[in-house]
């Protein structure tokens, strides 16, 4: 008869450990690694320093800012093959929230016989393992890092993903070296062509930190003594919007800008003290229509997809937000498109974004690495991807929660590329003007490239469970074209000059629609909340005519927030 197996107990505990009191409580403070610097007591929060066989008191860590993070000390994981435990944890703040760093300890020593140890960071809403390595000679200084840089680190070229100032919050458990608590410093985010990630900290300025590391999944770390799940954790955090006083309640541990679902302003969730429901910045939303545009695909619905080579997992629709292209300065007729992105939500796989745009469906996520870009395109793990737009484009509407904080207006450069059987990349960069600084100096902030695949609309209406009369509107944007692909003869299914037709035949359509003063067709189309419909009211009030395509795919940008 087969027994039941016993319930897990506890992790097992160090094979080797050394505990002193505190200096300033008397509580046992315990080091599990023979090369950890400090500690933060956990229960009077003094940052205590080891010397020898002595702990020296050298100043106060704050209170950690709860964001509900799955992460906690004393979980434990695997990593190759190795066993580890998270044994102590960095927060951070910069200008655009806060990031944690979780020092993780392996059971196994390294090549040299010393306690081997790694960072299991934040990355796009991801997460990236990283090492410490020996800082390369001749490294380049802080104001000389600028996003969008390549750089020689060493014997490597890298590009600049990310430059921002920041500060350490707090700290607790065990670290390999002494928190600097206090001022700010500079963080700069470097990306390869292999797919990964350096990291250069500059808190201390005479001798930076270097550390490299690739993109993991939580779901590949085989880890246990998580936090409960993210929606029993948050229950009761909530906070008076600031615009309307109604109640929000995120859903979700990484949230830091979400809508208000009665004034539609978009609240920021962070604060410079690091704490929710103080001083909460916020802004209102200004567009047309009937309580805003709203999703075809509501938020907190839940659909089986297979986003990439993996198996299907649960995606949830946590965030939605239109953007659109802006027309050139030296061309104020240029056609406008707009396009709208889903934030779909996986507890252990992160982010990804559905893109409905005019050419069609599609996902994205940020990646990790860069490829090699050239002057009309970009390779990337051997695949070409050809060029297609650039454009600058703003975000016009947000509904939802965003793991990044969401600006009124935000912009960005775009430059969108092609690539085999319906792959699609894009480059994406933050600022206030492209490649140079703005009025007050600044340089852009932030790259981010991201990798993604067509998807067809009924595959997207099935998933979630989309009916009939929705699921029409929901392919408005899959257009014949989008879907030819080469006859076994070696030419395409149609001809160019027939393809030219059709665009122009359905460009003239839609403008005869709206010029006789009808957007019934449109609104049946597009949906009474549309940007399109709501343009074409507008234009009929001003006896003008409905406009349509435009020079950008829209879409593949997606990224938001960044390394850290």
């Amino acid at each position: 008869m087969a027994t039941e197996p016993p319930p897990p107990g506890p992790p097992p505990r160090a094979q080797r450990a050394w505990r002193a009191a505190c200096p300033g409580c008397g509580a046992p403070v315990e080091f599990a690694s023979a090369a950890s610097a400090s500690a933060v007591c956990s229960f009077c929060r003094s940052t205590v320093l080891r010397d020898g066989d002595t702990l020296r008191r050298i100043g106060v860590s704050a209170e950690l800012f709860d964001d509900h993070s799955p992460l906690q000390l004393g979980a434990r994981g695997k990593h190759q093959g190795v066993p580890f435990t998270l044994v102590g944890r960095l927060q951070y703040a910069y200008a655009d929230g806060t990031w944690n760093e979780w020092h993780v300890l392996f059971d196994a020593a390294g090549a040299d016989g010393a306690p081997r140890s790694a960072w299991l960071s934040e990355d796009n809403g991801a997460y990236v393992l990283a090492f410490d390595l020996p800082a390369p000679p001749d490294l380049p200084a802080a104001q000389e890092m600028h996003a969008g840089q390549r750089r020689l680190i060493g014997a490597d070229a890298w590009s600049v993903a990310s430059v921002v100032q920041a500060k350490l919050l707090a700290a607790e458990g065990e670290l390999p070296r002494p928190p600097l608590l206090q001022g700010e410093f500079t963080v700069v985010d470097l990306r390869n062509t292999v797919g990964e990630v350096g990291t250069l900290d500059y808190a201390n300025r005479t001798a930076p930190s270097w550390s490299v590391g690739q993109s993991v999944a939580l779901s590949s770390l085989s880890l246990s003594g998580l936090r409960e799940d993210s929606e029993k954790t948050l229950q009761g955090r909530t906070v008076p919007c600031p615009s309307c006083g109604a109640s929000l309640a995120p859903t979700l541990a990484t949230t830091q800008s979400m809508s208000c679902p009665q004034c539609r302003a978009v609240v920021d969730l962070t604060t410079t003290a690091g704490a929710i429901g103080v001083d909460l910045r916020y802004y209102a939303q200004n567009n047309a229509g009937p309580g805003g545009l709203a999703p075809q695909i509501p938020l907190g619905r839940t659909a089986k997809l297979a986003l990439g080579d993996g198996e299907p997992i649960d995606w949830q629709v946590v965030g939605y937000m239109e953007r659109c292209d802006l027309p050139s300065p030296d061309d104020d007729e240029e056609e406008q498109t707009f396009w709208r992105e889903y934030l779909l939500f996986n507890r252990t796989a992160g982010f990804a974004f559905l893109v409905d745009a005019e050419d069609g469906w599609s996902w994205v996520r940020p990646m990790t690495g860069v490829p090699q870009v050239s002057a009309r395109g970009a390779n990337w793990k051997d695949q070409y991807f050809k060029q297609r737009y650039r454009y600058r484009a703003k975000v016009t509407w947000v509904q939802g929660e965003f793991y990044w904080r969401v600006r009124r207006d935000e912009e960005a450069d775009v430059t969108d590329y092609d690539g085999p059987r319906g792959a699609k990349m894009s480059r994406e960069e933050t600022s206030q003007a492209a490649g140079k600084p703005d009025a007050q100096g600044r340089w852009p902030t932030e790259v981010v490239w991201s990798l993604g695949q067509a998807i067809d609309a009924s595959a997207v209406a099935t998933a979630f469970r989309i009916g009939p009369d929705a699921g029409a509107a929901l392919s408005r944007d899959s257009s014949p074209l989008s879907g030819l692909t080469k006859s076994s003869s070696g030419g395409s299914g149609l001809s160019q000059g027939v393809i030219i037709l059709l665009v122009v035949i359905v460009v003239v359509v839609l403008m005869a629609r709206c010029s006789d003063d009808d957007c019934d067709d449109i609104k049946s189309t597009f949906g009474e909340a549309s940007a399109e419909y709501q343009q074409c009211q507008r234009n009929q009030r001003s006896s003008g005519g409905f406009r349509t395509g435009g020079g950008s795919f829209g879409g593949y940008s997606s990224g938001g927030g960044g390394h850290k």
